[in-house]
């Protein structure tokens, strides 16, 4: 049963989790910065920088594998008391990341035109989006090297320093695109090129950083390639998983914009909301991806399983609290959006759903990531791969059974409800607390 009582485990989850929700919101400023700047240049540029901009989030998104996974591994390490290896392992993870880059860049650079045509821009809107994306795969590496770079630190128990260097980095991209794009006039490729030097700059603070871990522990800095390969594989599950998230986002943004424009407003909007809202509970998964790998790594199960009730109580409370808060502003948010009727009538329904899906949210995400603490990536794949087949028929049912947007957030709830009952299950068992330093 959870427990809602003080437990000695709040403070360190409470240590990890806020500058982690910290360092979360950052990471959207980037793109919003961006599109503040470029949209003074005009309606095609903006236009662009919105395609380029998704292509670029999907792409992270996919890699975000690099972080969760060295996370999980470095704090394997740590629980079993070897510093050296979980820092060794945590550069390994570096080296894929730059390995990977050097890959997406001789790879992405001939694709550029058809992915900007993937993404539907007009002519008007293409060419901007091209030169953004051409600009922005030379920062490809550096924006890996983030992901890896945290995923080190938040193993090694830190998550203040990741929250330092995205507002660190944040602040110098708005400040070289303001210099670039509205002093030197160099349009939306001078914020392709802001954007890539801060990235640049933020993945030179990670990489200095774990070098000094290195020297420290005496940790060898070359590529291992033992290593990498366990990085790779060790990464494969939570890349499907990723990529079967993606598609539920893809496909309820399409459903939503065939429904009219009416109901595509008030989805993004709505989701919108969410993802705000999961930002601050991700920040628990990710305290429960570093605490989780620790305790299995110093083969503490009865401590993982007293943690693991915490996190998921903490996880609840938080959607609970979540809930009544949308619930609360429900009457007036709309307003803040639109003044369309239609649009706020449907957005009014959909945060009633949004708000009652928050304590679901709660467990969901939390076990997410202590089930990726855990390394347990091949399971998280194929339950979320499950969850995804049970959305996407239910989706495309309620959507001729003309169901509108509420039926597409009730086809949400049941992909939640799914994932819920799937990870709720593995966690009640014993089979996925592997201990020891390497999983």
């Amino acid at each position: 049963m959870v427990r809602f009582r003080a437990s000695r485990h709040d403070r360190e989850i409470l240590r990890l989790a806020v500058p982690a929700f910290g360092a979360l919101v950052a990471e959207p400023l980037f793109l919003l910065s961006d599109s503040a700047i470029v949209g003074h240049l005009g309606t095609a540029q903006l236009g662009g920088l919105g395609v380029a901009g998704q292509a670029l989030n999907t792409l992270v998104y996919l890699c975000v594998f690099l972080a969760y996974g060295t996370t999980a591994g470095v704090a394997r390490q740590i629980g079993a008391g070897d510093r050296r290896a979980a820092v060794r392992q945590g550069i390994d993870g570096m080296w894929l990341a730059v390995a990977i880059g050097a890959v997406l860049i001789a790879a992405g650079w001939p694709l550029i035109p058809p992915i900007v045509d993937a993404f539907g821009a007009s002519a008007s809107v293409a060419p901007f989006a091209e030169t953004y994306l051409r600009i922005s795969l030379f920062g490809i590496p550096s924006m890996l090297l983030v992901l890896a770079g945290t995923g080190v630190l938040r193993g090694l128990q830190d998550t203040r320093t990741p929250l330092a260097v995205s507002i660190g980095g944040f602040t110098l991209n708005l400040l070289l695109n303001a210099v670039f794009v509205l002093v030197l006039g160099w349009g939306i490729a001078g914020s392709a090129w802001g954007t890539v030097l801060a990235q640049t700059g933020s993945a030179a603070v990670y990489v200095a950083v774990v070098l000094r871990a290195a020297r420290r522990e005496g940790a060898p800095v070359r590529p291992d390639w033992a290593g990498l390969r366990t990085s790779a594989t060790a990464g494969l599950g939570l890349l499907l998983r990723t990529a079967a998230l993606r598609i539920v986002l893809i496909v309820g943004t399409s459903i939503a914009a065939r429904m009219g424009d009416a109901e595509i407003a008030a989805y993004q909007v709505g989701f919108q909301v969410w993802t705000l809202l999961a930002f601050a509970l991700d920040a628990i998964a990710i305290a429960g991806q570093a605490i989780t790998g620790r305790y299995l790594g110093a083969a503490d199960v009865s401590g993982t399983r007293d943690v693991t009730r915490r996190m998921v109580g903490w996880g609840v409370a938080c959607g609970v609290v979540f809930g009544l808060a949308v619930l609360a502003v429900r009457p007036w948010l709309p307003d803040l959006f639109t003044s369309d009727g239609d649009v706020r009538r449907l957005l009014l329904a959909s945060l009633l759903l949004v708000a009652v899906l928050q304590p679901v949210a709660g467990v969901v995400f939390v076990l997410d990531g202590i089930l990726i603490g855990a390394g347990d990536g091949a399971y998280l794949a194929v339950t979320t791969l499950v969850a995804t087949v049970v959305f996407l028929p239910a989706a495309l049912l309620l959507y001729r059974a003309d169901a509108g947007i509420v039926g597409l957030w009730g086809a949400i709830g049941l992909w939640m409800a799914t994932r819920m009952v799937t990870l709720g299950l593995r966690a009640r068992g014993d089979r996925w607390m592997v201990t020891g330093a390497v999983r």
